[in-house]
Parts: C-alpha cells; sequence; structure tokens
C-alpha cells in the first residue's frame, strides 16, 4: 500500500512553504540588523553601558577597538 506521492502542485506547495519558513526565521537573526544597524548598535552600546563592560579592557592581546578603516571626515553621515 503506497502513498500519495510528493510531486506536481503538492510538491511546489511543500517547497515553498520550506522555503518561507526558513525565510521567516532567518529574517530577525540576518535580515533586520542589516537593515537597520543603527537600533542594533543602540542595543548594544544600552547592554555594554548596563553590564558594564568597557569594550578596551576585553580586547584580547591588547589590541585596540575595532574602527571603519573607511570613517572618515566629511564623508556623508559623519558628524
Amino acid at each position: 500500500m503506497a502513498g500519495r506521492r510528493f510531486d506536481g502542485k503538492r510538491f511546489a506547495l511543500g517547497l515553498g512553504g520550506f522555503c518561507t519558513f526558513i525565510g521567516l526565521t532567518l529574517y530577525p537573526i540576518v535580515i533586520a540588523p542589516y537593515r537597520n544597524p543603527e537600533a542594533w548598535k543602540q542595543v548594544s552600546e544600552t547592554v555594554r553601558r548596563e553590564a558594564g563592560i568597557k569594550q578596551e579592557n576585553i580586547q584580547p592581546g591588547g589590541m585596540k577597538v575595532w574602527s571603519d578603516p573607511y570613517d572618515r571626515p566629511g564623508k556623508p553621515g559623519n558628524k
């Protein structure tokens, strides 16, 4: 007694549902921070401040805190 085959329209719906599930799962982890980085930077700063974490103190090997090498004065968006 064989079950129904998963082909044609049922296959397309199943595959589409699976891809939708993966997309919805990844959205808050990957896409949302990429589309709105300022909100995530603010959250990180708030959490570090409330926890008393200073990046300079936790940098491994005495390395300086990372900064954007392309962040130049006069670049649009810079203060």
